[in-house]
């Protein structure tokens, strides 16, 4: 009789059992041959957290994450064998012990993510591993669409909606059944010396300093992920009437779903929560419709995917072709007051203080933070705020990251930079009484409404009496934006007349609604955070 074969299913996002047609394809090679073995594999680099911005809260996410990735694939007659190592050392190991047959896995965009999978794909053919690779992260294959637009990344949303629109889209992988128990693999050398040498990792193991972690607002997994996409789509009249701009940036809990983080790690498949919605939609006919729906929040994430799976580059300024070239400042001073809310603006410091202590901000509160770093009121580059929240935020995408990056900053897809973001106005219009900063600006939690945003304007004898002082308990401003935002708008407007040429300087389209059309902010969006 052959000896027995492995199939190994590899996880690096789509961690999800659910509409995860990689992970299918590996179990029906199971059911169809006896001889086969799965072991579904999560490669856990220790070097990650050294060489990756990753901060605890998010290493705490993926953490539990890969816990119930194990306990779900327990439910069909597997596991989850998490690997320590580099991909690039361990797959020779693997694919010679374990008599590997057959790799699948779920395809990535990002330029790290190619480089390392062609490495193995190259390994596997050289092993003679047959490789199946499918693209299940999104809902359209980012390919596919950049073919249909001759290679070129959209530049707006619409012309991506139109290139999207006749292109099927297919009903969510169903779940594995069961595998056969004789069909689960035998211990191999490592587990015999070591049996939880496979195990997944404990939050010591993979988070240096707990000291970090915030509180856990939104545990990781896969059955969260669900719970929270059933909990979102209870209410047929909420999803409806959604429209993001509506929905508040400094509310004390979330105004919109928070799935963005199930997303990014694919806890929660884009297309079952895209079919899911689209019935919902069906069935009303009086409905929001993009970009500011919840269908366009999650055309949002599509667009950006797709912008970034055509550009290597797409996370920084030099030799990226879609982004303008603008002279910023570095200053480090002013970055660290910016990221760790130490700015002197308690609306801006208060939105950095959520995101370093929960891992997640509203999308307008992401607008309102980006839009000051950069054109707005510091001058420094969308590079340095987006690798704050590639730090911070549980959601940290590589592609939405970048685009919505560029676009508050004016350097791609948006171009109206003369509209800014106040950093006193902005918050004071869904949350007058300010008890948004007095939650993560305690320092100010005496001062009345009418002066919170603006606690420099009370008298030294009334910070005194409010029991903080401004430049002893809680910070001057670092600028003054009145007169900082006109000198950064000539900025802005030099750097366009440099970039006249530049490809792209189309107008966005406009968020909606009347309230849009008032506010100082930039019509810009922000795929499901």
């Amino acid at each position: 009789m052959e000896s027995n074969h492995t199939v190994i299913h590899w996880f690096r996002k789509g961690l999800r059992i659910h509409d995860n047609p990689a992970l299918v394809k590996a179990c029906e090679l199971i059911n169809q041959n006896s001889n086969y073995k799965l072991r579904p594999v999560f490669i856990l680099d220790p070097a990650i957290r050294k060489w990756m911005r990753v901060g605890a809260n998010r290493m705490r996410f993926l953490q539990e994450s890969l816990l119930q990735l194990n306990e779900n694939l327990q439910r069909i007659n597997s596991r989850l064998y998490v690997v320590r190592g580099i991909p690039d050392q361990v797959f020779p190991k693997l694919l010679k012990s374990w008599n590997v047959k057959v790799l699948t896995f779920e395809t990535d965009i990002e330029p790290y993510a190619r480089k390392r999978d062609a490495s193995v794909v190259k390994l596997c053919n050289e092993h003679n591993v047959e490789v199946a690779q499918f693209s299940s992260h999104t809902i359209y294959n980012p390919e596919i669409v950049l073919r249909r637009n001759m290679g070129k990344p959209p530049l707006t949303y619409q012309k991506f909606l139109s290139l999207v629109e006749k292109l099927p889209v297919p009903e969510p992988a169903s779940e594995p059944g069961k595998l056969p128990k004789s069909n689960q693999p035998s211990a191999d050398e490592e587990e015999t010396l070591n049996p939880k040498c496979y195990d997944p990792p404990s939050i010591a193991e993979v988070i240096e300093r707990v000291q970090e972690l915030g509180i856990n607002k939104f545990p990781g997994g896969e059955t969260e992920g669900l719970r929270r996409l059933d909990e979102s789509l209870k209410n047929s009249s909420w999803v409806c009437s959604f429209e993001k701009p509506n929905t508040s940036p400094n509310s004390l809990e979330p105004s919109t779903t928070v799935l963005s983080p199930y997303l990014k790690f694919g806890c929660l498949s884009s297309l079952l929560f895209y079919k899911r919605l689209k019935k919902i939609l069906e069935k009303n006919s009086k409905h929001s419709k993009p970009p500011v729906s919840l269908m366009g929040q999650l055309m949002w994430r599509e667009f950006y995917y797709t912008a970034g799976a055509a550009e290597p580059n797409f996370d920084r300024m030099i030799g990226n072709s879609i982004c303008l070239q603008i002279p910023w400042e570095k200053n480090d001073e002013h970055l660290e007051a910016w990221a760790h809310g130490r700015t002197g603006y308690p609306f801006i410091d208060a939105i950095m203080r959520q995101l370093r202590q929960e891992g997640w901000i509203h999308h307008l509160a992401r607008h309102a933070v980006a839009c000051f770093l950069t054109r707005g009121d510091l001058w420094i580059s969308w590079e340095e705020g987006q690798k704050v929240f590639e730090e911070l935020l549980l959601d940290a995408d590589w592609a939405l990251n970048a685009g919505n990056w560029m676009w508050l900053s004016a350097s791609a897809f948006f171009h109206q930079f003369f509209r800014v973001y106040s950093p006193v106005a902005f918050g004071k219009k869904t949350d007058p009484q300010g008890n948004y900063i007095k939650k993560y600006v305690p320092e100010l939690k005496k001062y009345p409404s009418g002066i919170i945003y603006e606690p420099w304007k009370a008298s030294t004898i009334a910070q005194m009496q409010y029991g903080c002082v401004i430049g002893k308990d809680y910070p001057k401003r670092i600028v003054i934006h009145e007169t900082i935002h006109k000198e950064n708008l000539k900025k802005m407007s030099e750097a366009y007349k440099v970039n006249k040429d530049v490809k792209g300087n189309a107008k966005p389209e406009p968020e909606g609604g009347k309230r849009a059309a008032k506010s100082s902010k930039p019509p810009a969006k922000r795929a499901k955070h």
